[in-house]
């Protein structure tokens, strides 16, 4: 492909600047696409973007994907007693779904965001000879983004480019500065995009009407040690809002929906060393044939929990369409709705949803 035509998604953040910027002074065709999804305070500026970049950006709304994509599964995993994760969602369905198709309608052979994380494409490495496409952490290991992205196929990995993937956060600062290049944005969200005040309970009440019960909170024993205002309230690890006098602090330890209970521990009886994990991407060679995948293959992998987890080694097995993961030592704060992403090294072999 002599001059392919790369469109950069386009957020006003310093990330994104700095890739387009990375990808005019490579590549020949060069365009920014901006999507909104509903729920932006205000429409980002991007004719000051354009003047930095020398390209064109244009707009597009995404809001009614959004919305059933992203912000209903939000709603529906809360309300199932599960801790959802709607950025690893977005990128799959959003960013990286429908954005990417309407790039491609647009002309684009590839999409590029601002991520921090390694694709082995063609794209990105054109000397090398690459039968299948896949993701591996980023060289800034404090932002790797691989786990957000670790749902993405390997057909979406063959259409994207990451221009950040060699870069520190640090290297893009010092970049951007002697450029002259201005964000619109400069500060970094950390909050879920779409819930601006973090109250999820009153989102949720607002989207659908649902207005939590109140139930009893129980403890290992199954005594009951007091009340709570609704299950919605509350994640695995949580001990704000417990409100439980006892010896020591309580933390959530389970949510039953069914039956509109909270289930409650002291902190030592909150790590698990065993899960199951379901809705798998794998990331290998041949997914049709996951037979093929022996014993060694699914020892010694490192396993993240969550994003700000570190990582703890575990051995994995396949169990029809899910996977039993066995850590090698306990682990805090289990939880059912959040992604499991599997490591070798710094590739990502796959990841599932925890149940």
């Amino acid at each position: 492909m002599k001059h392919p035509v790369i469109a950069i998604a386009v957020s006003g953040g310093i990330d994104s600047l700095v890739s387009g910027y990375l990808l005019k002074q490579k590549y020949k065709h060069v365009f920014g696409i901006h999507f909104t999804t509903g729920y932006e305070k205000d429409l980002a500026d991007m004719a000051r973007l354009e003047k930095q970049l020398g390209f064109p950006v244009t707009y597009i709304d995404l809001s009614d994907a959004f919305e059933k994509k992203v912000v209903d599964y939000f709603i529906r995993t809360y309300l199932e007693g599960k801790t959802p994760n709607p950025c690893i969602i977005c990128n799959k369905e959003i960013k990286f779904g429908e954005l990417l198709k309407h790039a491609q309608n647009m002309g684009a052979d590839f999409l590029a965001t601002g991520h921090y994380a390694t694709i082995i494409n063609p794209i990105c490495f054109p000397d090398k000879t690459i039968c299948h496409c896949y993701l591996k952490k980023g060289m800034d290991s404090l932002k790797d983004q691989s786990y957000f992205l670790s749902l993405l196929s390997a057909n979406q990995l063959e259409k994207i480019i990451f221009p950040l993937a060699g870069m520190t956060k640090k290297e893009v600062k010092q970049f951007a500065g002697s450029k002259n290049l201005i964000p619109i944005h400069p500060s970094e969200s950390q909050d879920i995009c779409f819930i601006h005040d973090n109250d999820f309970s009153g989102f949720i009440t607002d989207k659908t009407g649902h207005h939590p019960k109140p139930g009893n909170i129980i403890n290992h024993h199954g005594k009951i040690v007091g009340r709570h205002k609704g299950l919605h309230k509350f994640t695995i690890g949580q001990r704000r809002g417990i409100d439980c006098p006892a010896k020591e602090p309580y933390y959530v330890k389970k949510i039953d929906v069914k039956n509109n209970i909270l289930e409650v521990c002291f902190k030592e009886d909150l790590s698990e060393k065993k899960m199951i994990v379901d809705q798998i991407n794998w990331n290998v060679s041949d997914q049709k044939n996951l037979s093929n995948i022996t014993t060694d293959m699914m020892a010694n992998i490192m396993t993240k929990i969550r994003y700000s987890h570190k990582g703890a080694l575990s051995n994995l097995s396949l169990k029809g369409a899910t996977v039993k993961v066995v850590f090698d030592e306990p682990q805090n704060a289990i939880t059912p709705g959040q992604a499991a992403v599997f490591y070798k090294d710094s590739r990502v072999l796959g990841a599932g949803i925890i149940q």
